[in-house]
């Protein structure tokens, strides 16, 4: 398979170049030069088929001739060694847990998937491979835990000062060895920009081998489509069906578009936003308007440049008709997300974390209209990881995972940095 740049089609590079790439020289992300098609069969035997089973023939579909099989295999594994368990909330609306693998988020599926790939590739790489991210919260720890002592790599984690939890920030800063956290004085959006002009240095290119762990690396993107998959065929009625995604930087959307051209047959998409709208704004507009972010109690949602908005439009050849009659895009204010957190424990004894509650609120919305439909919105991440917004918003105080316990006791180590990308690389080239 053959990868091109959202920004000129006709440039194609290998996985490997893609993978270590990260972001395209011309600043565009990489795509399949086409979405390979799973035969009916598979579909239809999807609800026999175990997690990693589903997870090895569509990763196969994409890296089967680049990656050998067996290795393929033992990196799905390694990816899916925890569940994904749909729980019904109420008639024809469930819940897909995402949040059961070490960091408690579901970006432990793309984070542990691109270690391996970029371990493998590693192998054959004599310099050092430093992994850039820039996280609004749950990215930063997934990351950093699924590189860590990963031989040949080293990891910088970016993230706005004061802008992300403590379960959060405390996941990144106490692991050292192969890990750095660099705590800038801004939002996401400046940490996400720091990343893509590091990327575009020619002198930090010179001096580093340098890849992305964002969402904008295709190796996180494609492990994101197996879940979809896999809630899809634990469905028992699989004739409607319709997910909803709190989106952010719409890495997470955007995969789950991917399995739907795949031939997952998916009837609709609601993208779930809190204050920073950028993506149903565009849906009810036609224009694509970024701006600064606002910070929100779903602070990981808090995008005001999603940069998978580009393999968005690529995916539906730029044409507004086709994304919209997939898409529906509602948004959210933080009153109504603490209102649906509350409503749901009272009536359903079930705790959602702020993102998932957007996911729910959207699901909810579209349902309104769609009385038929079965809906299924993302639970990304585990509620205790938003302590402090969550026992707020109940009145009580909810039990902390031990996993998160064990980062909670340890030692904050982070390097504080200005949003100047000056500035930023002159650390860079002291500490790497």
């Amino acid at each position: 398979m053959k990868f091109f740049s959202t920004n000129n089609r006709t440039k194609k590079v290998s996985l490997k170049e893609a993978v270590l790439n990260g972001l395209a020289s011309d600043n565009g992300l990489y795509m399949p030069e086409e979405i390979p098609q799973l035969p009916k069969e598979f579909i239809t035997d999807l609800p026999n088929k175990s997690f990693q089973e589903i997870g090895f023939e569509v990763a196969k579909a994409f890296m089967g001739d680049d990656i050998p099989e067996e290795r393929l295999k033992k990196i799905v594994e390694h990816t899916i060694s925890f569940e994904a368990p749909l729980v019904e909330i109420e008639p024809t609306i469930f819940s897909l847990e995402l949040f059961h693998g070490p960091t408690l988020a579901f970006k432990d599926f793309g984070a542990r998937f691109m270690s391996q790939v970029l371990g493998y590739f590693a192998e054959s790489q004599k310099q050092e491979i430093i992994i850039l991210a820039a996280t609004s919260g749950d990215t930063g720890s997934a990351v950093a835990n699924g590189f860590l002592r990963v031989k040949g790599t080293k990891v910088v984690v970016l993230y706005p000062s004061g802008k992300v939890s403590e379960i959060q920030e405390k996941q990144f800063t106490t692991l050292g060895q192969n890990i750095i956290a660099l705590e800038v004085k801004g939002t996401f959006d400046d940490c996400q920009r720091l990343v893509k002009e590091a990327f575009l240095n020619e002198e930090l290119k010179q001096q580093f081998f340098l890849t992305s762990a964002n969402s904008i690396n295709i190796a996180r993107l494609i492990p994101q489509t197996f879940y979809y998959f896999y809630a899809w065929s634990r469905l028992k009625n699989r004739e409607e069906v319709v997910f909803s995604v709190p989106s952010g930087n719409f890495g997470n959307l955007t995969a789950g578009l991917i399995a739907k051209k795949m031939g997952l047959p998916i009837k609709h998409f609601i993208a779930s936003t809190n204050a920073n709208d950028i993506v149903p704004n565009y849906l009810e507009t036609k224009k694509f308007e970024p701006r600064p972010s606002l910070s929100t109690v779903s602070n990981a949602m808090d995008v005001g440049n999603p940069s998978n908005f580009a393999r968005m439009l690529d995916l539906y050849n730029h044409t507004f008709e086709l994304l919209s009659n997939d898409i529906t895009g509602f948004r959210f204010t933080d009153d109504e997300t603490k209102s649906a957190m509350r409503e749901v424990f009272k009536n359903s004894n079930y705790i959602l974390d702020p993102h998932g509650a957007v996911g729910y609120l959207g699901l909810k919305k579209y349902l309104t209209d769609h009385p038929k439909s079965t809906g299924v919105f993302l639970e990304t991440a585990h509620p205790a990881k938003f302590l402090e917004a969550v026992n707020e918003t109940l009145g009580q105080s909810i039990s902390v995972p031990e996993k998160l316990q064990v980062f909670l006791s340890k030692e904050k180590i982070s390097i504080a940095v200005s949003k100047d990308f000056s500035e930023f690389k002159k650390l860079l080239e002291r500490i790497l």
